[in-house]
Parts: C-alpha cells; structure tokens; sequence
C-alpha cells in the first residue's frame, strides 16, 4: 500500500505541472459559411490553438493570450453553489449518456465565472491525459474537499458515480439552505448593533461637543449623568485612533487564537452551545449536517470507519467534531455506531434510536436521511421564531443607548428650566 501511495503522489504533481503550464487564448475566425465566430481555449500555445480551431471547420484569424487584470485573476471565487450545479449538470449528462470530456466541455462553455471555468477546462484536460475523475479533482483541494473527493472515488470504484454526484448536488444545495438560515439567525443582531454602535459614536464626536460648548456659556455644574457622556465624548475624540486600532487587535487576535488554539476553540464552541436559543440552532444544526453527511458517504459505499472520519470535519462544530472521532474510535474496535453516539452523550435519544433502527434493518443511510430532514426543519422554525422575537429586543437595546444619550443631554436644560 505505501508503494502505491508513493508512486501515485509524484504523478499527481506531473499532472498538476502539467495543467498549470496551460494558457487561455481569445480566439477569432469564421466558418465554412464565412460567419465571424469568437471564443476562449485552453492550451499550450497559439499554435495548438490553430489547429484545434481548423479541426472544427474553423479559419482562424487573431489568437492572443488573455492577460490577467492587474488585480489578479478576473472573477469572483468559486462558490458551493457553483459546485453543487456543476455537480447536477455532470450527473445529468452521465445518465444522458454524454462522454465525460464533453460534458466539461459543454459545462464549462457556460459557465460566467471565469474561475470556474479555467478549473474545468484543467480538469477536462488532466481527464483527457487518461486520470479518472477523482484524480483530476484532487488537483483542486480547496474547491474539492476530502468528503467530495471521497464519494467520487467511490461512485467510480461502485460504477455509480452518476448516482453519487446527483447525490452530492443534493446534499451541498441542503447544505449551503442550512448555512444560510444560520447566517440569516446571526445577520440581523450584528449589523443592528454595528448600526447602534455607529450611532452613538457619531452622537457622541459630534453632537455632545455642541452641547458642550452650549452647557459651557452658563457656567453650571452638569449633572453627573451628563458629565458621564461628556468625558466619553471627549475621550473618543482624543483616542479615537487607540479604540480603533485595540478593537482591530482583539478581533483578528480572537480569529488568529481560534485557528491556532484547538482548546480555546472548543471551549469558545462548548460556550456557543450552551447559549439559549442560539445555542439549541447550532446542536440542530451539528446534527444535521452530521446525518445527512454520514448519510450520502454510507450510501455511496463508503465503508463506516471511514466515513465517519471524513464527517468529523463536516459538522460545523469543534465539539460535535471531536465527538465524531471518538465514536469512529468505537465503531472500529466493534460497538455499534448507536452505542458510540450514547457515550459521546450529544445526540438526543431520538437520533440514537432512529440510528439503532436503521442499523438493525439494514437502512442506515435512510434513517439519517430523515433525521437530517427533521432537524433541517427544526433549524428552519427556530430561525424564523429568532428572527420574531429578538426584533423587540434589539429596539429595547438600540431605543436605551440612543434614547440614554440624548436623555444625558437634555438634563441640563430641565435643570436650567426648573432654576428660572
């Protein structure tokens, strides 16, 4: 096995060497009826360019290289969603019967992305040098995780891979509705309070001086509360760059502490989980993603053990990921998998006897398939219940801060009335 890996690594990077030395030409000509046609191909040279246009039927006129933009490649990066339709319209020229190299070729002459197109022309390409498909998208890691690479070889290996990437398509479009109802729960609250937060530093540099040089002409004491919002004033104004560059510091130092720290991360997720109401969307979430991810990997052939290792980084949560992989711990040395999850004690007794279930019938894979539907949902209702009642509450918070302030600044001016 080790002989094979090592012999398999080096042709891996011949391949990617080879792909990376490809340019992409503009290209102009007409055909036999004397039509102008224009188009982009991928190549070595203008040369080869040429050529494959005259194969076509095509007389070929100007051939130049496009140039990147000076900001880099041009296009925006290529997105799960890209992928997932990438993935349906593979699926869909297979069953159709549609030669592999042609169905990229047809797929990626559509695609507005310029970026999803040249990693399809590559992948086209490492295909017709004789890789199979998972070899060729090995290539692209980034775009491809381990779980797609995964369940592509084993389509291949099973002779079903136009079954596995319809599979896949599903499974990265319900995937990517998750992560967006739980970006839509987390939204709202923080652009409200980045707004209240906005508000009352343009409230406090510039109106409170105002108010100040105003106050300041009757040579009165000010109320101890205004005196408050005066000296916050004023030190916003003097250190402004300070509080700037200090929350600029403690946000990326929170990010950088979280990638390089697994036990603040955990510990930063185990808080996240006990916090109410958000903390119960991101167990249903966990789970959901946990079962449909196990469920597609299972019904693709993958054997348990590993499937599970590669799920353990597709659930979205450090705690319910390092439960994983002790539960793969189990499972490899013979306990079921509904007794694994019972030890890790994160998945509710529904989930674990729904598993039980399906593993004693022989139906694993569609028994996480209906739990991920019911947590989906469950997701689903909880978002949309967030949503109604942390509304009020944001108007409470931004109505105190805003409302406190101007409060802080008519005081005087009651106190002002009440002497005369």
């Amino acid at each position: 096995m080790a002989t094979t890996t090592a012999a398999r690594a080096p042709s891996l990077g011949a391949a990617r060497g080879q792909i990376s030395t490809l340019k992409t030409f503009v290209w102009e000509g007409k055909d036999k009826r004397g039509v102008v046609m224009k188009g982009e191909m991928l190549a070595k040279n203008d040369n080869l360019v040429k050529a494959d246009l005259r194969k076509q039927g095509i007389v070929p006129g100007t051939v130049k290289e496009k140039k990147d933009s000076i900001f880099g490649q041009s296009g925006s990066r290529i997105t799960p969603q890209e992928l997932a339709i990438f993935s349906r319209q593979l699926a869909t020229m297979m069953q159709s019967g549609v030669p592999m190299v042609q169905a990229f070729d047809i797929i990626s002459g559509g695609q507005k992305n310029p970026r999803m197109r040249k990693m399809l022309n590559e992948i086209k390409t490492s295909i017709e040098g004789g890789s199979s498909l998972s070899e060729s998208i090995a290539l692209f890691p980034v775009q491809f995780d381990e779980l797609y690479r995964n369940l592509v070889k084993a389509g291949e290996t099973a002779g079903v891979l136009d079954t596995v990437l319809d599979t896949v398509a599903s499974y990265k479009e319900n995937l990517e509705a998750l992560k967006g109802k739980i970006k839509k729960a987390l939204f709202y609250p923080t652009m409200v309070i980045a707004v209240a937060i906005l508000v009352s530093a343009v409230l406090l540099i510039f109106v409170v001086p105002q108010f100040k040089s105003f106050f300041a002409q009757f040579g009165a004491d000010l109320p101890a509360f205004t005196q408050f919002i005066v000296s916050c004033s004023e030190f916003v104004i003097s250190y402004w760059w300070l509080i700037l560059i200090t929350g600029c510091g403690v946000f990326f130092g929170f990010i950088a502490l979280t990638k390089r720290s697994p036990a603040f991360a955990h510990f930063l997720d185990r808080l996240i989980l006990k916090l109410p109401i958000i903390g119960q969307i991101m167990h249903n979430s966990a789970i959901a993603r946990f079962s449909r991810t196990l469920a597609v990997t299972f019904k693709a052939g993958v054997p348990l053990v590993d499937a599970l290792e590669t799920v353990a980084g597709a659930t979205g949560s450090v705690v319910y990921s390092t439960a994983v992989m002790r539960m793969r711990e189990d499972v490899a040395v013979g306990y079921p998998l509904n007794t694994a999850m019972k030890q890790v004690n994160l998945f509710p007794n529904m989930v674990v006897q729904m598993t039980a279930i399906g593993e004693e019938a022989g139906a694993l894979d569609t028994m996480l398939f209906k739990v991920a539907e019911f947590y989906e949902n469950e997701v689903n209702n909880a978002v949309d219940a967030l949503a109604s009642l942390i509304e009020p509450f944001i108007m409470v918070i931004i109505g105190g801060l805003v409302g406190s302030m101007v409060i802080g600044m008519y005081l005087p001016v009651f106190k002002l009335a009440a002497t005369l």
